[in-house]
């Protein structure tokens, strides 16, 4: 799912400053005429680019000038305006060579670096975002700053850099706790009309970090902000609460068992941010007891959902033989041995692929995790513009959509990990890609991906 954007952080920014007055040279008790001259055409400048022009030629002509807190601020301003993003970090940078708590070069800073953190992933990119929120929440107002102004930085700042030093977490150091007291106290600074709109998005990166599979996993904290951000999503331009739903229902029900209930939480979870002390959520019976409860009720194993039968082939007990000879099957086998052999397609995102395999993320913990859990063998070897059409990422749908289906030949289960869930590694052979304009009508149609 993409992520979505409640409101612009820039926006906010922006609004947050009063533009620095332009100080004139005599003010500045710029004493050498040539300097003062210089100055003056700078400022003079009614062009942007002409000015932001005009104001890098003086301060390479007059590096150590009087001037050049005002001049850096002045570039900051223009290139901020002008959404250069490269000459913003340059400008803010030298201001905090000679001012390091200058609020304003600290924040844009923040706001380009985590952007570029989000886009890339790079490790130092997002540290050094971090550690400038880091600093951000620390400096104290300057004495140039009205106390109206400084309540403004605080008020974009505060949460942007929580929730800046969060993203780090994720991406940089796959710190999913820290993520989540980040985000917290980054909620925690907004109204509670703000939190459904401005601070909506960073609720659905807390219940993703909150839901991350590993030992920082708490599903019934998950299951809250999830519910909180089904509640007020938008619909439009793109139905988010439709794409929110399926994640509530699937970590509800493993947590829980049935979706019993989630209606009460949905409704506690729209009249409140935070949960009220401990949320009433019942644990289901262990994964053991479901699934052999789920072999013994379901008088056809054919029809399971997907993911419901990788659920079995991962947690249902393997079939031993007892001391006394006696062999009982366990719940995993007895549902391997339905699959065996058996062709199917299989809804779920490209992790890897070569031109003869394909290994595809189906269960929402494997996408989550970003691992494979089927490994797809292929037919026939793709072609160099056929493995361009399916890149990293790319999302295999049921028909009329692009498909991808093979033949049941092998499972492996996997044990949980700090960072992963218990779960099963599933091998198919004679795999094969059909190609939505190759489909006229639906061919197979995959079970929905829910499972316990």
């Amino acid at each position: 799912m993409k992520k979505f954007i409640f409101a612009s952080a820039l926006a906010l920014a922006v609004s947050a400053f009063v533009a620095s007055p332009v100080l004139r040279a005599q003010d500045l008790s710029i004493k050498d005429p040539a300097e003062y001259s210089a100055y003056q055409n700078a400022a003079s400048q009614s062009d942007p680019k002409a000015k932001a022009a005009a104001y890098e030629q003086f301060l390479t002509q007059y590096p150590q000038t009087i001037a050049k807190p005002s001049v850096l601020n002045e570039l900051l301003g223009i290139y901020w305006t002008a959404q250069d993003a490269d000459h913003t970090l340059s400008a803010a940078s030298r201001i905090l060579q000679v001012d390091p708590n200058n609020p304003q070069a600290i924040l844009y800073s923040v706001i380009i670096k985590k952007q570029q953190c989000a886009k890339t992933s790079d490790a130092q990119t997002c540290d050094d975002a971090a550690a400038l929120s880091q600093k951000g929440l620390t400096i104290t107002k300057p004495a140039s700053m009205s106390d109206a102004d400084w309540q403004k930085v605080q008020h974009v700042g505060g949460p942007y850099f929580h929730s800046t030093i969060a993203l780090d977490d994720v991406v940089s150091k796959k710190d999913y706790k820290g993520a989540q007291t980040e985000y917290g106290s980054e909620l925690k600074l907004y109204s509670d009309d703000e939190s459904k709109s401005a601070g909506l998005n960073d609720t659905l990166l807390m219940a993703q970090a909150y839901s991350q599979p590993g030992k920082d996993q708490d599903l019934k904290e998950a299951i809250w902000f999830y519910a909180r951000v089904w509640a007020f999503a938008p619909t439009s331009p793109q139905n988010y609460k439709a794409q929110i739903e399926p994640k509530l229902e699937y970590f509800y029900k493993k947590f829980h068992g049935s979706l019993d209930g989630l209606d009460a939480i949905k409704q506690q979870a729209a009249a409140s941010l935070f949960p009220p002390g401990t949320i009433n959520i019942t644990p289901a019976k262990s994964p053991a007891e479901q699934i052999h409860d789920l072999i013994t009720q379901t008088p056809d194993l054919n029809t399971l959902a997907l993911a419901d039968k990788e659920t079995i082939l991962a947690l249902g007990s393997k079939t031993v033989t007892n001391p006394d000879g006696t062999v009982v099957t366990g719940d995993a086998d007895k549902m391997w041995a339905v699959l065996k052999d058996k062709n199917t397609g299989m809804p779920g995102v490209v992790i890897a692929i070569t031109a003869e395999q394909v290994k595809l993320a189906v269960t929402q913990d494997a996408k989550d995790s970003k691992l494979a859990d089927f490994i797809i063998n292929l037919k026939t070897p793709l072609t160099d513009p056929q493995l361009k059409l399916y890149p990293v990422g790319f999302e295999f749908k049921a028909a009329p959509e692009a498909e991808i289906a093979g033949t049941f030949d092998s499972y492996t289960q996997v044990a949980a990990t700090d960072t992963t869930s218990a779960g099963a590694q599933i091998i198919m052979r004679e795999g094969e890609i059909i190609p939505a304009e190759k489909k006229k009508a639906p061919v197979r149609k995959p079970a929905a991906a829910h499972h316990n």
